[in-house]
């Protein structure tokens, strides 16, 4: 197959571009993607190239065909991060929304890699809870989650460490055994490839760019209580809901 100077396969550049369009908000839900025909025009590509094009973009959630319309965008279901987590626990829901189930892929005890021990405030092999869970809903996989406390929790809520569904969200069920409240976040949102050992969790390819989430919880002390990283398949929008007060 030939490729190009990035390195990309002919579909995959196209398709990328395409992508690009959306993202960018240039092309909406609901609009018309380019059609086979119209990418073998553009692209000089053959008719096989561009069929896989919008073959791509519709097993990544991009786009849908609509009969008597052709292939349009798609309307992408709504993301549910851990700070919306949060706010639903808060307002007395358990933390999910509709139709939205979780999966535990591992619960342990292990020691903190470097990037966790900074984020937690401890030091590098310290122990510490790594919880790792992927959320499916209707349209399939939403996100892989995983969350690390520290190992000293686990004494007070050893259901952190059972691969097992919690009684409550985790900050909830921390909250609940040792008074610490979670009362402010830290949110920061990337984009990167998809390593090897999550692509089969998210359904996805190896090396897929997928929306990264970490999440920063800290207590009424101001000590952090738990580190997340949220790894969210390409088809999906982010989106969130804030109260802002009147004054400026």
């Amino acid at each position: 197959m030939v490729r190009d100077a990035s390195g990309k396969a002919p579909y995959r550049r196209i398709a990328d571009q395409v992508i690009g369009r959306i993202d960018s908000g240039e092309l909406q839900p609901g609009d018309a993607v380019p059609s086979v025909s119209q990418i073998m025009e553009t692209e000089s590509v053959s008719r096989a190239t561009a069929a896989r094009v919008l073959t791509e973009l519709r097993s990544e959630g991009y786009v849908v065909a609509t009969p008597g319309v052709g292939t349009v965008v798609a309307a992408r279901k709504p993301l549910t991060a851990g700070a919306t987590r949060l706010t639903l626990v808060r307002a007395g829901g358990d933390g999910f929304r509709d139709g939205e189930r979780v999966e535990i892929i591992a619960a342990e005890l292990t020691s903190a890699p470097e990037d966790v021990a900074d984020s937690l405030g401890i030091q590098p092999g310290e122990p510490v809870i790594r919880r790792q869970r992927r959320y499916i809903d209707d349209e399939g996989v939403s996100a892989l989650s995983t969350s690390w406390l520290a190992g000293s929790l686990a004494e007070a809520a050893p259901e952190l460490i059972r691969a097992e569904p919690l009684p409550r969200m985790t900050f909830a069920l921390v909250e609940e055994r040792t008074g610490r409240r979670v009362v402010r976040r830290r949110d920061t949102v990337t984009t990167r490839p998809t390593p090897d050992d999550a692509a089969e969790l998210l359904d996805v390819a190896p090396g897929t760019i997928v929306l990264v989430m970490t999440n920063q919880y800290s207590d009424q002390n101001g000590d952090i209580t738990e580190y997340a990283v949220d790894l969210h398949p390409p088809g999906r929008t982010l989106s969130a809901e804030y109260d802002v007060g009147e004054g400026a």
